[in-house]
């Protein structure tokens, strides 16, 4: 299963596109702004960015330039009403690997996703490792640690190796307040830590796959100090 990232502001676009992937058996996220566009494609851990162009806050070509700057490799879709040479050179000139000029066709965009999926080799799951796993659960979550793979609600989730190291983290330390500067430490050894735009990014992708509709929020901000995973 791939994990893309869609970075558009056009409601009427994102959410039939995000479908239209998600029935291709691909895991998509979506931004509807820069700037949180920016902050998940450098907390997460993606196979392919799709990203419009013209975007409030920080552009796609911004996006791709800084992701480049970080020296990731993932490949970058542009989604753009741009057709001008010029604006094709600089896209590819920032990273894209690719262009698709709207209106599109899905089929086509589809078939563009397949084919920059094929070229990084992505998209397929590893297989398991074999022998005893640690499991830990708290609630209705489960985190294998050994071989990396989540589960709510028995439930298969598929997270990131951020996303992972992090839950992983609240669930050692359930009703426990675990201050930024801890969760910096252990995501980020031995690096200078990211902003905070990043790690508020990280918890929303994974507050979106682990809690559930109408039920208690799971992981909890505690003003000036972190985050509480809570245990019911």
């Amino acid at each position: 299963m791939a994990n893309i990232l869609l970075v558009d502001d056009e409601n009427a676009l994102t959410e039939p596109l995000s479908k239209a992937l998600g029935h291709q058996g691909y895991h998509t996220d979506v931004a509807d702004q820069g700037q949180m566009g920016l902050a998940m494609a450098i907390a997460g851990q993606y196979d392919l960015l799709i990203l419009d162009w013209m975007l409030p806050q920080v552009s796609g070509v911004e996006i791709c330039r800084q992701i480049r700057a970080l020296g990731r490799s993932t490949p970058v879709l542009f989604l753009t009403a741009k057709d001008t040479l010029d604006d094709r050179v600089a896209g590819l000139d920032a990273g894209g690997d690719d262009y698709l000029i709207k209106p599109f066709e899905l089929r086509e965009l589809l078939a563009r996703v397949r084919a920059l999926l094929r070229r990084q080799g992505q998209g397929e799951i590893p297989p398991e490792t074999p022998g005893k796993s640690n499991v830990l659960t708290v609630n209705n979550v489960s985190l294998d640690v050994a071989n990396q793979v989540a589960y709510c609600q028995g439930q298969r989730i598929a997270l990131s190796e951020k996303e992972v190291a992090l839950l992983s983290l609240f669930l050692q330390a359930p009703g426990q307040i675990l201050s930024h500067e801890e969760i910096y430490a252990r995501l980020w050894p031995g690096e200078s830590p990211p902003s905070s735009n990043v790690l508020a990014a990280l918890v929303r992708l994974l507050r979106r796959k682990i809690e559930q509709p109408n039920a208690p929020r799971l992981i909890n901000s505690v003003y000036g100090k972190g985050y509480c995973f809570e245990a019911y």
